[in-house]
Formats: C-alpha cells, structure tokens, sequence
C-alpha cells in the first residue's frame, strides 16, 4: 500500500481567508499542532510578502524538527532570496516556487508566450537550487493549461531537478474526471516521471476539492496539498482530515494511506479554527459538531443496536471520545430509554410513556434537550403526589398600563374540566389567583424563587414554590421554556402535594435517581 505524503497549507494558504491574520505566535502553535499531526510537509508563509511573514517562517522553521518547512516563491530571484532567508535553522527545508501556465493567466497575468513561461521557471528552479536543498515547482492553474503544455512544463520541472511538480486546480474549475485525467496524461507522457512526486492542490469553488483529489489520487498522485478544516482563498481549500479518514476508511479501495496520527485530527481542527476565527460548521465532514451526531429515532435505534449501520467510522479514530446521541423532536423511545439509563432511571413502561411525552412536547420548543432537561422534566413529573388537579391551559394578558389578568384551565381527577379568570398585581399574582379560583383551595404563596436550568435563549425555566395551608407546608417545581407557565405548573404541583399530605394519601410512589 503506497503513502501519500500530506502537504499542509493551513500557515500559508489557510491565512489567506477573509478575516484571518495569524501572529508568529499562532503559527508556531499551529505548527507544533501539526507536527503531532504528523504532517510530512508544511507551508509555513509566503516570506516575500512582509517582513513580518518572513519572520514567521523562519520562526516556525527553526521551532519545527520533524516536518518539511516549506516558503512559497514566486518565480523571482528575489522571492527566492526572501526564502532562503527565512528557511534559515530548518532542519529539512524546501522551496515552493510557482508560475502561472494557463492561456488566461499567460495573456492576461504574465503577458507572457510559452517559450518564455517555460524558460522563466527553468531560471527560477535553478536559482532556487543553488541555495535550498529541495523544489517544488507549482504550474499554477494547471487545471485549464493545454495537456501538451502541462507535458512541457512537467518534464523541465524533472530536468532541472525538482523534487516534487505540483498540478493545482487553482480555482476550483475541474471535475474529478478531468482532473484525474490530467495526472494519468503526465504518468504516461513524461520521460523520468518517476524521479519526482507529483501533487494535488484543489480548491473548492465548486464544492469538488476533495472528490477531485481523491481523483487524483487513483491516478498517481504522491503527494496531496490541502488545510486544516479546509479554509482558504475563496471556498477555501481540500479538507486534510477528509483525506485522511477517506484513505483510512476506504483502504481497499484506494490501496493508499497516510502516516498522520490520526487520532489528533479533532484537536488539530479546534486549535485552527480557535487561533484563526474561522468556525467549523456543524455538517463540516469528519469534524463538524453532527459528524458524529444522531437525532433521527431511526438512525438512533440502529445506533444503539449495532454501531456500524449509521457511522463508518468511530469518533475515537480523529480524537473524539465517542459518538453523539442527540435527544430531540425526532428521537425515539429506545433513545430516550438510554438515555434515562445513563441518568440513573429505570422507569416502568407506564412512566417511561408519560415521560417520554413530556418530552416530545419540550423538544417541539427546544432545538436540542440536554440532560439537565430531561432531569428536570422527571424530578417534575416523577413526584410523589397524585395528580388531582392538572394544567390544561393558562392565558395570560398583561400590559404596562393595565391590569394583568390570566385565565386557567384545569382538569380535576375526576375529569371535569373548570376554567377561571381572575387578576392580579402582576402576571404570576394573576395566574395563582386563577387556580386558587379553580381550585377552591385557600393556601399562602411562602416562596417563590425562579432561576434557569440551561443556557440559551430558549434555556428551561425552572420555579420553586412553597405553600402552605393550616400549618401544613409543601414544595412545587415548575418546569418549560416559558416562566408563566412552569410558575403555574409549580403552584399545581404544590396544590397536589398539599392536598395529599391533607388526605394523608399512602400509595406513593418512590423513583431513585
């Protein structure tokens, strides 16, 4: 099985986002993440462009031991002189000149003919020789430069002695087939070929980047270029950990692999996307937040069931410590079953039904319902108490100016459904007059106390109460998205554990936790 060298653009092409201005410190952090990687050969900067960049990459060419440093030229004796300089300390340094060769950039870029294409790369390969110990030689748009051209600039490129020719889609143009194509076309065409490694440097303008390096891949590709999380110019650039987990996962069909460590490949994405401010969107592949993430009941069950039907590889291969069952509106019961488990519940069919109402109706408000959601939900609803009075429906008016006033629905254990009115000096006053009205219970608001049991905006809201009643006290929670509404369930809650302890009611029911 042959290697694929990775060649990691993260310092250099990666900085060129919108938005993204590494200092030398975050490069030469970056860089040690990358070493962990086990990147073979990284781009530390373009050291031509400031003498800050410059700066960079000689820092990070002096902190790196155990990977290629690698400065970006342009085909210029004084590029080429600005990354001699910067590669200065490196233990294996190496020289990335580039030149356009497309009929476009050639007429419109360079205002160049071929013959002088080819002749300025071979000076600057040479130059570029005399000082540095390895070249890569980049045919900058390679993906729309004649086949017959792209044979000419190759084979100069092995002539001259570069160690490795780069055939980049630069803008993202071609599909998988013509890019393959192109590297098939140069394995049969060029005499000596095989002195060198040939790369691939895709950009995503067309969502194509990792498709087409894979492509390129199958067709002799030795070398892959591409950043972490895939940022870059424009669409940015081939997602490095996708090839990767591609080769790892689909080694019989590639028959090629990495020497990355793949297990840090979760670090390494939330270090680059910490250090450059770049987020990592939650579909991204491989280190997306739902990467590893179910919700579907379906896929849930199937999860639970045997691991292999919804994820073809684990989380622990990048990093992470296990896959993510995510309880919302579309989880099932077998889900919400484990779930419960790992809480430390273990609930009859009767109270898992129950419970698992609760929580369909809290997930159709919630995007996501965490732990301390459903804990919640159960301490609320898994009491003791029978539940002689029921919530049905409050409604509340309120207006700075106007008296609030609530109208409640209860159903009683009997069936029978009363709905009152009632007002009050305040919303929650309003809505406890109401029940107390429905209710036909005199009772004394002891306490009340409110406080969020998540975060965000659409966080549970949970209530406390305490009433009492002729020397007789007693607890109530409320718990939902909306504070009238748990202050009510609370004050019902109350009212069904004063009316029990009134009636000295003895068939409890005890849940451990």
């Amino acid at each position: 099985m042959r290697k694929i060298y990775i060649f990691d653009t993260t310092l250099r092409d990666g900085e060129q986002s919108p938005g993204v201005n590494l200092n030398t410190r975050e490069k030469v952090e970056i860089a040690h993440q990358l070493e962990k990687l086990g990147i073979d050969r990284m781009e530390a900067g373009f050291p031509a462009a400031s003498p800050g960049d410059l700066a960079a990459v000689n820092a990070v060419a002096k902190a790196v031991k155990n990977s290629t440093v690698i400065g970006l030229s342009r085909a210029r004796e004084q590029d080429i002189d600005a990354v001699r300089e910067a590669l200065k300390g490196a233990q294996d340094p190496c020289i990335h000149i580039f030149l356009a060769t497309s009929p476009i950039h050639r007429q419109h870029k360079l205002r160049m003919e071929k013959a002088q294409v080819l002749e300025t790369a071979r000076a600057a390969i040479r130059y570029g020789l005399k000082y540095l110990p390895k070249v890569e030689f980049s045919l900058e748009d390679a993906g729309r430069t004649e086949l017959d051209f792209v044979v000419e600039m190759v084979t100069m490129a092995v002539q001259e002695g570069a160690s490795v020719v780069n055939i980049p889609d630069t803008v993202g143009y071609l599909t998988p087939y013509e890019y393959g194509n192109i590297f098939k076309h140069i394995k049969q065409n060029v005499v000596d070929v095989e002195k060198i490694q040939l790369s691939a440097h895709c950009h995503n303008d067309l969502g194509m980047a990792t498709a087409n390096t894979l492509a390129a891949i199958l067709n002799g590709a030795d070398q892959i270029e591409g950043t972490i999380n895939g940022i870059g110019e424009r669409a940015g650039n081939t997602a490095i950990e996708e090839i990767a987990m591609a080769l790892e996962t689909r080694q019989e069909f590639f028959q090629a692999k990495t020497s990355l460590q793949l297990s840090e490949i979760a670090r390494t994405s939330r270090l680059v996307s910490r250090l450059t401010g770049m987020v990592v969107p939650g579909n991204k592949a491989i280190v997306g937040a739902n990467a590893f993430a179910h919700e579907s009941g379906i896929h849930q069950d199937g999860m639970l069931k045997e691991k292999t039907t919804y994820e073809i590889m684990t989380p622990e291969s990048i990093g992470l410590k296990e896959s993510k069952l995510v309880l919302g509106k579309h989880s099932g019961r077998h889900a919400f079953r484990e779930r419960l488990v790992e809480l430390g519940y273990e609930l009859n069919e009767e109270d898992l039904n129950r419970a698992f109402g609760q929580f369909k109706d809290l997930a159709d408000k919630k995007k996501e319902v965490s732990d301390d959601d459903i804990l919640a939900l159960l301490e609320e609803k898994l009491a003791d108490a029978p539940e002689v009075f029921k919530l049905e429906t409050i409604f509340v008016t309120y207006g700075n100016k106007a008296t609030p006033s609530a109208q409640v629905r209860l159903v009683n254990d009997e069936g029978q459904v009363i709905e009152t009115e009632a007002e009050g000096n305040g919303s929650v006053d309003a809505i406890y007059n109401a029940i107390d009205q429905a209710s036909s219970e005199s009772v004394v608001l002891s306490d009340y106390s409110i406080k969020s049991v998540t975060h965000g905006k659409d966080a549970l809201g949970e209530v406390h109460v305490v009433l009492t009643q002729n020397g007789i006290s007693v607890q109530g929670r409320g718990v939902s998205t909306d504070i009238l509404e748990a202050s009510a369930r609370a004050y019902v809650d109350a009212l069904n554990g004063l009316i029990d302890k009134r009636k000295n009611y003895s068939n409890r029911v005890d849940y451990k936790s």
